[in-house]
């Protein structure tokens, strides 16, 4: 896989599409905003991105948790259908590894996942909002 493409986390989906119920603060506002650019370029043909199936999965539970379902179901079809996201799938043995991952790092198992699936791939970079887990596992945020 090439060094250019990026892994995609599930945070940076989330915090494109859900709208707050509330004001949000600045710090979130920049995020979002980030978020909406690499969607953007995505979208438009300037990046590729990897996610996984159970990546998929969390933007898919949260999206309909905060917004609804119509939206969900909007938003993975655009992942699904876009010509500029890969999803991968998992095994159970990706999996196992990322439980381990997980214990020796103390990152999320879905994180960790993100990552044995990255090191398989020979990704180097992701996009995330998710710093403390991802800088702890070696990785380029970007």
């Amino acid at each position: 896989m090439s060094s250019s493409v990026r892994f995609l986390d599930s945070n940076v989906l989330i915090c494109a599409v859900v709208k707050p119920k509330k004001n949000v603060d600045e710090r979130l506002a920049k995020i979002k905003e980030r978020a909406r650019e690499i969607l953007r370029r995505i979208d438009a043909g300037e990046e590729r991105v990897v996610t996984t199936v159970i990546h998929v999965s969390e933007v898919a539970n949260v999206i309909e948790s905060l917004a609804n379902l119509t939206k969900a179901i909007e938003v993975v079809e655009s992942v699904l259908n876009s010509e500029n996201v890969t999803v991968r799938d998992v095994t159970k043995e990706d999996y196992m590894a990322a439980t381990l991952v997980a214990r020796e790092r103390g990152v999320s198992v879905n994180d960790a996942l993100a990552y044995v699936v990255m090191m398989r791939l020979g990704i180097r970079e992701i996009y995330t909002f998710d710093e403390r887990h991802f800088a702890s596992l070696g990785v380029k945020i970007v």
